[in-house]
């Protein structure tokens, strides 16, 4: 099974080359299901020809805003009504979860209540999950066709599905502790609240759900590819 990744940004220059840029995150967190991977740096003004270049698709997190002015960003949002209207399965994490949502009719913000950075608990799907969180942005108002899957005290409207075809999420599960200690010194300093960083930093060495997280995607795609 192919798929494709939307690279939407990059990782901090300072930790491409020992943790690698987002795609790679994700191909190794994909590993060991027989996936093929194809990355469409579509930050950089690269797309795939059509929806029909891959057999699913995923698209990664950035630093830039779903609604920011960049080319890039409305066909962008073609795609995911093309890739949705094939019926092929798709992810979204982080910015991807927040593209999908606005491709679909919903509404991103800069969220009032301010960061979530570091380990944070979720419950999906009445589970509880751990993942690693680096967003102020969220997605305050559902596409219709939008449900809600996962959430925290923190954002409500942390995993969405729409129908079977379509899964996101707003925290990270490629992120390991090691990239959100980079992040913290490359990317927060100055804009995450101090406070909020010695906190994220305290729970740097607590487990995450990655693993189940990443099955739990590797499933999706399997089981829609068989449909």
């Amino acid at each position: 099974m192919k798929i494709g990744i939307l690279r939407t940004g990059h990782s901090p220059e300072e930790m491409i080359e020992t943790l690698g840029n987002y795609d790679q995150m994700f191909e190794r967190l994909l590993d060991g299901n027989d996936f093929e991977f194809e990355t469409f740096s579509v930050v950089d003004g690269i797309f795939p020809d059509s929806a029909e270049a891959a057999d699913g698709w995923l698209i990664t997190g950035s630093k830039h805003g779903a609604y920011e002015n960049h080319a890039w960003i409305p066909p962008l949002e073609d795609l995911i009504r093309d890739i949705h209207a094939t019926g092929k399965p798709m992810i979204g994490v982080c910015f991807g979860h927040q593209i999908i949502a606005q491709a679909m009719g919903g509404k991103v913000e800069k969220f009032n209540g301010g960061w979530s950075v570091g380990r944070t608990e979720y419950v999906l799907e009445g589970k509880p999950v751990a993942l690693n969180a680096w967003h102020q942005d969220q997605v305050v108002t559902l596409p219709e066709t939008a449900r809600v899957v996962g959430s925290s005290d923190f954002c409500a409207n942390a995993m969405l599905a729409y129908g079977d075809t379509i899964w996101t999420v707003q925290p990270h599960p490629e992120f390991s502790a090691e990239f959100i200690d980079g992040l913290i010194k490359t990317r927060g300093e100055g804009v995450v609240p101090d406070k909020q960083l010695v906190a994220a930093t305290t729970t740097l060495p607590l487990p995450t759900d990655n693993a189940d997280v990443a099955n739990y995607m590797a499933q999706f795609f399997k089981k829609k590819a068989r449909s």
